[in-house]
């Protein structure tokens, strides 16, 4: 089997290197799509490189439009997030989870929501979520749960 990757590169995807793409919709022209160097992309995460021809194809019989995707270098795109055509995504960037993404993305931003909006950039993020880093990455399942739910309320971000 195939993974998440390797498929995407195979109908056409390109993809830079240490990316991570999950279960991910490339839309029915997947060749125009680009995505940088490490690129997370989680579950549900859909690219639409077309929309909408079928509301004038009665005047229009034939007509099509596309618009390709270029995702930067270091982004993290969150699950069920929505990436419409035409836009480009800068590096440095994280979208929230469920963004639905109308509009390009420049470097070093935060945008979420639907439509997607700057809610912040990843300098502040940085220096907001430093303090709680507890240096798990890489724990087991059990060893990671076991200290998780060792620590102080005071450890864990709150909102």
């Amino acid at each position: 089997m195939w993974s998440k990757e390797r498929y995407a590169r195979y109908v056409g995807v390109k993809i830079g290197k240490e990316s991570n793409i999950q279960d991910v919709n490339f839309g029915s022209e997947p060749y125009l799509i680009e995505i940088g160097n490490h690129v997370q992309i989680t579950n549900g995460t859909k690219f639409f490189t077309h929309g909408a021809a079928w509301v004038l194809r009665e005047k229009y019989p034939d007509i099509d439009f596309f618009g390709k995707i270029k995702i930067g270098n270091n982004v993290y795109i969150g699950n069920n997030s929505l990436i419409l055509s035409g836009v480009s995504v800068g590096s440095n960037v994280i979208i929230a989870a469920g963004s639905v993404v109308t509009k390009s993305i420049k470097d070093g931003r935060i945008v979420g929501g639907n439509p997607a909006v700057i809610i912040g950039r990843v300098d502040d993020f940085d220096t907001k979520v430093i303090g709680f880093n507890v240096n798990s990455k890489g724990f087991s399942y059990r060893k990671k749960k076991k200290f998780l739910l060792s620590l102080d309320d005071d450890r864990f971000i709150k909102k």
